[in-house]
């Protein structure tokens, strides 16, 4: 039996090697300092990024796979109605994404042509793998960036002692599941759908990120121990089908336009005319819905098995044939996933009902008689956070240097998601070099509004972008994202100064052409009236300008030349511009008025340290939902849902008495 003092000596030495084996681990450990982390290589964290690695910052950008950077899960399109205005203003304040889908589309269409300009929005169906594998091209060759295969499991942070801060908590790195640190002055969040993400086909459930990728099991932890409200969101995705099971001839052939707009400002309109491929569509029938009907006992939505929200524009099949039993059919798009794939995306049938109720509602669709699935239709629950957390940079109110972006913010859609990618990247940048951080409000941008509904609304639901969302869309075009907001791109450091110099020489162009078609005056001779009375247009009266007659609904540009012997050669985009700007002048000064208006609210700043529970008369109600949101201005708090005019203008009254 060992002495007492010999065990006391074995007992130190074991302490010491203990030390000694904890010190050379110490060692051992990766530990690397960069400016930025963005976690997550989808499409927001591509663009925020992109953003941050262009601006000089050194970037590292986290993915749980490097085959799933720009990932497209769902649909294989870029754009659709709003979400093209969101692609062209990303692309003016210099981000990624019209570049990308300008060289890798297959079919490319303006939508809402017989509407007025306010709601044309360009949609491309996307060569998934090759988008894919375009963008992450562009990243592998991006200066200060470098992409990393690997889960960050934890936020790293310490508390702020100024008790004057506004921030409670300060990011300092982040930690992968590996045990690798990296130290930063700002983290970008970016997670998607992977957040404790599960799919759900019927009664199988496998807990997967989308398209069977990892999920990320552990950062949730982390950001709520971190105080961080998170909440769980659900989306979905049809079925993918073989072509070669397809029965084309029964379907409605869809084709692309004849002349292709392309996305990028930048991108050579030569470039994107090119040979396309044609999408298909049909109808759902009573079948169809017949099958759904009797087997939404097995569907994991009204069976109760899923804990999160759907987005309400965007429903399962399922929930169509519930909610719309009137609808005898809906819609189903049959599109390519690309030029060296015989997949079809099923558009218009997501679903979570077992396999063997997806082939057979399938195969009651004209043309889907015989089909056969490659990859079956899924749920996918994941989790997110409250984006009233957010300031309208996209920084967390309590913690600085946290930006979060995408669907962790409860939105849904690739366009909705590199968005605000490339806004938390600017400002993320931003914030490390000193600088002010910029805010795009509602009437400068769609992505404005975006932003805006996120942190000032509570979104119980995905939030998904529509031109109805925009109160000022007739000022807010897809068509003149560039002129709008180039100018901003370029203050950034993201717009070439050539690139930025040919904005203002189109804005010159406009300019004088406009003037000069209103100082062209047309009197009624007899040639002026037999071309009117040949476009079937109301003869002239007394004498009048070009301007006024382009003003016609029957007339436009191009028909006008006949009358125009001083035109001179101009490019597309700006008669366009020139058309838009003429015919819509009433309209745009009316909605320019009100944007007036708008701006003095937005200009009202609302202290940080203000105390709601010292402004007098202010109702409960409103007080707390202040409290709640910490608006920046008094615009934003006056579209905070439970705050009242009346409550505004208590308000109003408070803050120049605070003031003075």
């Amino acid at each position: 039996m060992k002495s007492f003092p010999d065990f006391v000596w074995e007992s130190e030495t074991l302490i010491i090697y203990v030390f000694i084996i904890r010190k050379v681990w110490s060692f051992m450990e990766i530990r690397e300092n960069v400016d930025v982390c963005v976690i997550g290589a989808g499409h927001a964290g591509c663009e925020a990024a992109l953003a941050c690695a262009r601006l000089g910052l050194e970037t590292v950008i986290f993915t749980v796979s490097v085959d799933s950077i720009a990932l497209m899960p769902c649909n294989p399109n870029i754009g659709g109605s709003s979400k093209g205005h969101l692609v062209r203003e990303l692309d003016a304040l210099g981000g990624e994404m019209g570049k990308i889908i300008d060289k890798t589309f297959i079919q490319s269409k303006m939508l809402n042509r017989s509407k007025g300009p306010a709601v044309h929005s360009l949609r491309a169906q996307a060569d998934k793998a090759e988008y894919s594998r375009a963008m992450r091209k562009v990243l592998e060759n991006q200066n200060h960036l470098t992409i990393k295969q690997s889960e960050v499991c934890e936020l790293l942070w310490k508390p702020v002692d100024n008790k004057n801060n506004k921030f409670t908590k300060k990011i300092v790195g982040v930690k992968t599941f590996t045990g690798a640190v990296y130290e930063c002055k700002a983290v970008i969040l970016c997670t998607g759908t992977y957040l404790k993400a599960r799919c759900l086909c019927g009664e199988a459930i496998t807990y997967t990120g989308p398209n069977g990728l990892q999920a990320a099991n552990h950062l949730t932890d982390s950001l709520l121990s971190m105080g961080i409200e998170i909440r769980r969101f659900k989306t979905g995705t049809p079925a993918r089908m073989d072509k070669r099971s397809i029965d084309f001839s029964k379907m409605e052939e869809q084709f692309g336009d004849e002349k292709v707009v392309p996305f990028s400002f930048s991108t050579d309109p030569k470039d994107v005319q090119i040979n396309q491929v044609s999408c298909y569509l049909t109808y759902t029938n009573e079948k169809t819905h017949e099958i759904i009907r009797n087997n939404l006992d097995r569907s994991p939505i009204y069976a109760g098995i899923i804990e999160g929200t759907g987005p309400r524009y965007c429903p399962s099949i399922e929930d169509k044939v519930v909610k719309f039993a009137d609808k005898e059919r809906h819609q189903v798009f049959i599109e390519p996933e690309g030029l060296h794939t015989n997949e079809m995306y099923v558009g218009g049938m997501s679903s979570s009902l077992p396999e063997d109720v997806q082939l057979a509602m399938y195969r009651t669709v004209p043309g889907l008689e015989n089909c056969k699935i490659v990859r079956n239709a899924y749920a996918i629950e994941y989790d997110c956070i409250n984006p009233k957390q957010l300031y309208p940079t996209l920084r967390f109110k309590d913690v600085e240097g946290l930006y979060s972006s995408g669907q962790l913010n409860g939105s849904s859609g690739y366009e909705e998601a590199a968005a605000q990618g490339l806004i938390a990247g600017i400002n993320a940048a931003r914030f490390i070099f000193g600088k002010e951080e910029i805010v795009l409000d509602r009437s400068e941008a769609y992505i404005g509004v975006l932003i805006d509904d996120l942190v000032t609304k509570d979104n119980y639901e995905p939030y998904r972008m529509m031109t109805s969302r925009a109160e000022y869309r007739l000022l807010l075009r897809q068509d003149n994202a560039d002129l709008r907001l180039s100018e901003k791109g370029f203050q950034v450091g993201l717009i070439s100064k050539k690139r930025y110099d040919d904005v203002l020489n189109k804005k010159y162009l406009i300019e004088k052409e406009i003037e000069r078609l209103k100082n062209t005056k047309i009197g009624a001779a007899k040639s002026n009236q037999e071309f009117l009375e040949r476009h079937e247009s109301a003869l002239l009266k007394t004498g009048t300008n070009l301007a006024e007659l382009l003003c016609r609904p029957e007339l436009n540009y191009e028909i006008l030349k006949e009358l125009d012997s001083e035109r001179k050669w101009l490019p597309d985009d700006v008669i366009e511009q020139v058309e838009i700007e003429i015919k819509y002048e009433g309209y745009i000064e009316r909605q320019l008025r009100q944007v007036e208006q708008f701006k003095k609210m937005e200009k009202k700043k609302i202290p940080d340290d203000l105390n709601y529970d010292n402004v007098p008369s202010l109702r409960l109600e409103a007080r707390q939902k202040l409290k709640s949101f910490h608006p920046i201005s008094v615009g934003q708090a006056s579209r905070i849902s439970g705050v009242s005019p009346a409550d505004i203008s208590v308000l109003l009254v408070y803050l120049e008495q605070y003031k003075n």
